[in-house]
């Protein structure tokens, strides 16, 4: 059990929980800034969680959904108020409504997260601070502490499956919801060297081309939010042409924007594009939530084999980067 120690100080108006794991600090650090690691232990096992968005940057926030056995589903939000990678970061965490709202009626907590390598590996000290006593008695009334002791059960198996978020693996899209998929993948690069691929007019008609055969003859960048972008593609043999234009709504350099995306030419509904990127041990994590108009969108266009075309794009990217620094 990973769990060590569980310290409750009713006058500081605290709970301390501290747990070990035999695994690197960076490992350990990497589960909790990874959407696709956390969310396979920050819920007890009779009620995993789904991450909608995960911004590891001060400032940031996350949003994620616990589905009981029954189907039922319970928001939680984080509201990322410092980092200090890879040793600390704290969050506000707050119950919330389906859009990620925090619930102001139910409890919030200030959660301090705090990282250090010890000789068998690393230590993890969690401490929840609430506002008043009755906040804490709730939580504990609620079941906190027990379902945090079966939620920690669970890293270990996740630290030892390294080969699942390996930099070396391809483009991986998970379904999260009805009309959201998350599209990610482990990009050899710095955070600097990715984000700077994604808006730089010259790198993106070198890598952004999908499969071999395809040039990128308009590449039109939004500079700021409320700027609108063009990509157009065409076939180097048949003259085939395709392209997406939309509107930059968010921009957090060199972590996380936002779009919409639209087809040009055609009537599909535009998607709401999440783009979040995060350093991990082997370069740089991108994570893409695409939220769809329907279920229906959403599986035809995976049916189209985006993530393969994805993959021949990022790998393509890794060459670009190794030659930089070659």
């Amino acid at each position: 059990m990973p769990v060590i120690s569980v310290e409750k100080d009713l006058d500081l108006l605290t709970i301390t929980i501290v747990a070990e794991f035999a695994a690197p600090l960076r490992r350990l650090w990497d589960a909790y800034t990874d959407p696709r690691q956390i969310e396979r232990f920050w819920g007890p096992p009779t009620y995993p969680a789904t991450f909608l968005r995960h911004d590891a940057i001060t400032g940031g926030r996350s949003v994620y959904k616990m589905t009981g056995r029954e189907g039922d589903e319970h928001y939680g939000c984080w509201e990322w108020t410092s980092v200090q990678a890879p040793d600390a970061f704290e969050v506000v965490d707050s119950f919330a409504d389906a859009t990620g709202k925090p619930n102001t009626t139910l409890p919030t907590m200030r959660t301090a997260f705090a990282f250090e390598p010890i000789d068998a590996g690393s230590r993890l000290v969690t401490t929840s601070r609430f506002d008043s006593l009755e906040q804490l008695e709730q939580l504990l009334e609620m079941g906190m502490l027990e379902g945090t002791r079966e939620a920690m059960s669970q890293i270990d198996t996740v630290l030892a499956d390294l080969a699942a978020f390996a930099a070396d693996r391809a483009v991986e899209a998970q379904v999260l919801s009805e009309t959201q998929v998350r599209v990610a993948r482990v990009i050899r690069g710095s955070l600097e060297q990715v984000w700077r691929a994604h808006n730089d007019a010259d790198l993106l008609k070198k890598w952004l081309l999908g499969p071999d055969g395809w040039t990128m003859p308009v590449c039109e960048i939004a500079a700021k939010a409320g700027d609108s972008y063009r990509y157009e593609w065409e076939n180097e043999v048949g003259g085939d042409r395709f392209g997406f234009t939309g509107e930059l709504l968010e921009s957090e350099e060199p972590s996380r924007s936002v779009t919409t995306e639209a087809m040009i030419g055609m009537d599909f509904p535009a998607t709401l594009n999440e783009l979040t990127l995060t350093p991990v041990e082997g370069g740089t994590l991108l994570s893409l939530v695409i939220t769809y108009a329907n279920a229906e969108q959403r599986d035809a266009v995976l049916a189209t084999g985006m993530t393969g075309g994805m993959e021949t794009s990022y790998a393509r990217l890794e060459g670009i980067l190794e030659s930089a620094v070659a």
